[in-house]
């Protein structure tokens, strides 16, 4: 595991991970920033699934990305933490590495879902993504590798924090 400051729509890995919201056809943020560099396609895709509800994840196609797939995973909206946003937040972890281990992905990437507009706290939902890829990494062969991707020097200085050796 590791962590970059970077642009996860530019990235040559196998997945790259959506904080997508639930009716998966594109919005603001990191969720905009993949559909704009997927293309038109990507959404012509998503309108065929149905929507995806917190905490579940849906994988598309990557098409003028970098990365084969997108796996889409809409995070909770945080509110004050007493309305189950923890596990909700944990799932859409375990239900995005379920999908990459079932198609084969050797390398994927995470934007820190929840933690723009929809207000997660950095810390606690870094510990959450550790926590989980930690889990996950334990008991499966793959992904072999797994990259968070950071948009602001908190959200990277909270994941380097959380990997470092001594931790």
């Amino acid at each position: 595991m590791s962590v970059i400051r970077g642009d996860i729509t530019k990235l040559e890995v196998d997945a790259i991970v959506n904080a997508a919201n639930t009716s998966l056809l594109g919005g603001g943020g990191v969720d905009g920033a993949i559909h704009r560099a997927a293309g038109r396609e990507l959404l012509d895709e998503c309108r065929q699934l149905d929507g995806c509800a917190t905490g579940s994840a849906k994988i598309t196609r990557g098409y003028k990305l970098p990365a084969k797939f997108v796996i889409h995973t809409p995070g909770p909206v945080w509110s004050g933490g007493q309305r189950g946003e923890a596990e909700k937040l944990a799932s859409c972890y375990r239900s995005a590495f379920q999908l990459a281990a079932e198609n084969k992905v050797q390398t994927i990437a995470f934007p820190a879902i929840s933690c723009g507009i929809y207000g997660f706290p950095i810390q606690a939902a870094a510990e959450i993504a550790v926590a989980e890829a930690r889990h996950f990494l334990s008991t499966h062969d793959l992904p072999q590798h797994v990259l968070f991707v950071a948009f602001s020097d908190d959200i990277f200085e909270s994941y380097s924090h959380l990997l470092s050796p001594d931790k």
